[in-house]
């Protein structure tokens, strides 16, 4: 064969294979995928995203806290926006000239930024009213590239519980980064609830593509509907919360500063969690929350902080029910273990004050009556224990049964930004003392003061474990998930490193602090018919007056709640704090406060205090 046939034939080899390779693309354009046929025979055609309506939130009860409304964003289009009359524009969505060239300038930034595209529609006026939607439905015809979304907002049925549920915003940068499913303009849970459940509450998106006209007018379906897809709403869940609680709660708590936050300690389910000052939910809803966020970031009170996870304080006295039973874990107190108190403890120098009380006084009394010299003692035969090898040897020790608790580290809770507080280390007083100290030099911890912070969660949690006589469930708002389940981690126990047994004298201390007819600290914590164990405290507070603490549970056998109450600059515990636990727990079991002329006078008390403005 010659060189010539060879030739001939590899060329008509080659244009068999170019017409094989034209043949097989049109077949897949025409048939396996026809939307390029409906494409090629209209103008242009439109993907609008379907936005699934966002899962609904009940309280344990089933009431109804979180729903949805509609409303409608302006899109845009760039590369398809004609000339239009500016004037009749501005009417048809009430706003000024000025706003448009804002929002036109916004618009261009976001494409100079690659974050928007002159090619696929963008968000360009938000959040349309249903009656602003209709009236500017009417003229949207004379506007090219400018068409109509639905979406919907978030409706708080109720005025309560703004920490506890969150709010949904505008995502940002970070957002759209870290997960694909959003885009530019889209809303996701920003803080609380709504974003430790963002991928359960948000749903699934869906697409209808329609064709449209020279004038972006819509013509129908592409493709009769077969390339939609349908929007999947989120999930419903249900809180843990007790919305009467809360808002009873929120009640007390109007016109004081602190926190309040309630255990179930068999689940460790919260039913109830305020944080005071706080803001209505309603506030960041819409186009609204522009105007109001800025307001509340700035307020002297702090009202976005949610002080129940965030703020970390010293616990005070009620941290002598926890040194009571690594006393006992450590062999080093037993029940019958006494100590003086002479207004105080008092040694080498340093002073310890006191109140005045019995003395001497054991295990259980010294929790009742609340001494300090009686605990001060205790923690100094718990690090300068002569069976351990060195101070710091007791001191981690101690802190390792602490850290069972559950201090010095986030919970783990689905609450949302927790911190963790702080239980010193002994490198920490090595560094700070020269590897020179000992337990006098660090006597505040016995007290719950000094170097020791903690958040009210986590001694809400203490005493759950507490009530539990050695374990508790990490806390969680969460209850239940429709078609899921919660996470496993709140169904997990956790035990503390105290054996069972030692809970007993403590309990005992506890609910003598409240019930006893001589020594109690706590008497107005006592709610009728209600066995309350309790324990007050009050925490130095170096910028003014002391802080108020209690923390509680009911009943003593078989408790049903455990509760840490704080109210900043209070003073004694048992002042405020006691009788606010004392209220709600009341609320709890009876849905009401007892009509008596001495509960009244409690209820009204703390309801007319205001310590923000004295």
């Amino acid at each position: 064969m010659g060189s010539k046939s060879i030739r001939a034939i590899a060329i008509a080899v080659f244009f068999s294979l170019v017409a094989l390779v034209f043949i097989v693309r049109l077949f897949l354009l025409q048939v396996i995928n026809p939307s390029y046929k409906y494409s090629a025979e209209n103008n242009t055609q439109r993907k609008i995203i379907d936005y699934p309506s966002r899962g609904l939130i009940y309280d344990r009860n089933g009431k109804l806290l979180v729903s949805n409304q509609a409303v409608y964003d302006v899109m845009i289009v760039p590369r398809e926006v004609a000339p239009f009359d500016t004037a009749a524009f501005c009417k048809a969505l009430n706003i000024t000239c000025d706003e448009l060239s804002r929002l036109y300038a916004e618009l261009q930034k976001n494409i100079d930024n690659r974050r928007a595209s002159r090619q696929k529609p963008s968000v360009f006026f938000k959040q349309l009213s249903a009656e602003q939607y209709g009236y500017f439905q009417e003229a949207i015809h004379r506007f090219k590239g400018f068409y109509v979304q639905r979406r919907t907002l978030r409706k708080y049925e109720y005025r309560h519980a703004a920490h506890v549920l969150g709010y949904v915003g505008e995502v940002n940068d970070n957002i759209l980064k870290r997960d694909s499913y959003y885009t530019i303009g889209d809303y996701a849970g920003i803080s609380g609830i709504e974003n430790m459940y963002e991928p359960f509450l948000r749903g699934t998106k869906g697409s209808r593509y329609m064709m449209v006209d020279v004038h972006g007018v819509e013509k129908g379906r592409l493709a009769g509907g077969r390339m939609d897809t349908l929007a999947k709403s989120g999930k419903n869940i249900t809180l843990s919360l007790d919305i009467e609680l809360q808002e009873y709660g929120e009640l007390l708590m109007q016109n004081k500063i602190g926190s309040i936050i309630a255990i179930e300690p068999a689940t460790g389910e919260i039913l109830s969690m305020v944080s005071s000052p706080g803001y209505d939910p309603a506030l960041l809803v819409g186009r609204e929350r522009s105007r109001n966020y800025p307001a509340l970031a700035t307020d002297s009170l702090s009202p976005l902080l949610n002080r129940a996870v965030q703020s970390g304080y010293p616990p005070g006295s009620t941290f002598k029910t926890v040194m009571a039973l690594i006393g006992l874990q450590e062999g080093v107190l037993s029940t019958s273990t006494k100590y003086s108190c002479t207004m105080g403890y008092h040694a080498r120098g340093i002073s310890v004050g006191c109140h005045s009380h019995a003395s001497p006084l054991n295990l259980v009394h010294s929790l009742s009556n609340s001494c300090n010299a009686y605990y001060c003692n205790v923690l100094r035969s718990i690090i300068e224990n002569p069976h351990l090898n060195s101070f710091a040897e007791g001191l981690n020790r101690w802190r390792n049964y602490l850290l069972s608790f559950g201090f010095s580290n986030p919970l783990g809770s689905d609450l949302f930004n927790e911190q963790k507080g702080s239980i010193p280390t002994s490198d920490y007083f090595n560094r700070l003392y020269n590897n020179r100290w000992n337990g006098l030099t660090v006597i505040s911890l016995s007290i719950g003061q000094g170097e020791i912070l903690t958040t009210p969660v986590q001694m809400a949690n203490m005493t759950a474990a507490i009530a539990n006589r050695g374990h508790y469930y990490t806390p969680h708002i969460i209850k239940a998930i429709d078609s899921d389940t919660i996470p496993s981690k709140f169904t997990q126990i956790h035990h503390t490193l105290i054996d069972t047994a030692y809970f007993a004298p403590v309990v005992e201390g506890m609910e003598r602090a409240v019930w006893d007819e001589w020594g109690a600290t706590a008497r107005l914590a006592r709610v009728q018919g209600i066995r309350v164990c309790g324990k007050t405290g009050t925490a130095q507070n170096p910028h003014g007056e002391d802080h108020s603490i209690f923390v509680a549970f009911a009943p003593k056998d078989n408790p049903q709640i455990a509760i840490a109450v704080y109210v900043e600059n209070g003073g004694f515990g048992a002042t405020y704090a006691a009788p606010i636990a004392s209220l709600m727990i009341e609320k709890y079991f009876n849905r009401e406060i007892e009509d008596t002329p001495a509960r009244k006078w409690t209820e009204n008390r703390i309801l007319e205090t205001d310590l923000i403005s004295k």
